[in-house]
């Protein structure tokens, strides 16, 4: 059996700009974790739920730091 697809990608978005890149398990927590610092905003899934590894791998090529 192969590794669970548990991790999302996200970009986290106010209005049309992006503000923040990144990687969760929680989409609803991290967007409120997020909203601390940008009120406004809002989170938007990219592509469907993947793996942990193949999400770190994402994030380097988005640059995400």
């Amino acid at each position: 059996m192969g590794k669970p697809r548990d991790t999302y990608k996200y970009n986290y978005k106010i209005g049309n700009k992006i503000v923040h890149r990144g990687i969760t398990n929680n989409l609803e927590r991290r967007e409120i974790e997020h909203q601390q610092k940008w009120p406004n905003g809002h989170i938007r899934q990219v592509g469907r739920r993947t793996t942990e590894e193949a999400a770190r791998e994402w994030e380097e090529e988005m640059g995400v730091s």
